[in-house]
């Protein structure tokens, strides 16, 4: 049975998925999740599927195990979701992404920081996940497995992204609109962090005080990017689907 709760987390969740490919951080490939406000020790992402597709009929209910019971095909990477949920009981929402914008910084020796004040929560430096050290030199760096992504949760830490070597990168929030923000604006932070370089050979990075700052005022005005995205999207709530 599904409550008006769980049901709004579903509407939100679909939103996401199509936000997120509108705003060029997910693509065939790529994947968001909430938290089951129902059940913690669960959360709902959609099933094997391109997220510009994903409708409300597509959302499983995966444990932190990454099983479900639901017999249609689940993402490879749900690992992703159930470690960080299982280690970070303050994350409520996950988006996984390709962005070849991300990617640049986990293969390089630059570090990617905070540079705009709309990405202030990125601090000194965002760490990088090296899938190597779990899986060794062979692995095709997806995170198939418990184990791996217990170990991408722990180089996450209380961050609230982490860089994935040659694969993209995991955002973290408290709600969707927050998971959604980072993503996107860690995103938009690195083109911007790219460009300076590009002209400069040099870049100037928010303080760590900075960083806590604007990210603490930028929280409290999360509601006004969310909702002109889902507008854009076509994906308002009470839209037909």
């Amino acid at each position: 049975m599904r409550t008006d709760v769980r049901l709004d987390a579903i509407h939100d969740l679909v939103d996401a998925n199509h936000v997120l490919v509108r705003r060029d951080i997910l693509d065939g490939f790529g994947h968001v999740s909430v938290r089951n406000p129902e059940d913690p020790a669960t959360f709902l992402i959609s099933r094997s599927l391109a997220p510009g597709l994903v409708v409300e009929d597509d959302i499983q209910v995966v444990a932190l195990d990454g099983t479900t019971t639901d017999t249609r095909p689940s993402y490879l990477e749900r690992f992703i979701h159930a470690e960080i949920y299982r280690a970070r009981p303050d994350v409520h929402a996950v988006v996984h992404s390709h962005s070849a914008s991300m990617v640049p910084f986990s293969i390089s020796r630059t570090p990617l920081r905070a540079v705009w004040h709309m990405a202030g929560f990125l601090g000194d430096a965002t760490p990088v996940f090296e899938v190597r050290d779990t899986a060794g030199d062979g692995s095709d760096l997806l995170i198939r497995s418990a184990a791996l992504g217990a170990d991408l949760a722990d180089v996450l830490g209380n961050g609230a992204v982490t860089l994935m070597r040659g694969h993209g990168f995991v955002a973290v929030g408290d709600s969707i609109p927050q998971a959604v923000a980072r993503a996107v604006y860690a995103d938009l932070n690195a083109r911007a962090q790219a460009t300076a370089i590009q002209l400069l050979g040099d870049y100037t990075a928010l303080t760590v005080e900075e960083g806590r700052a604007a990210s603490e005022t930028n929280d409290g005005q999360l509601g006004r990017a969310w909702e002109i995205w889902r507008a854009e999207a076509g994906r308002t709530r009470g839209a037909a689907v």
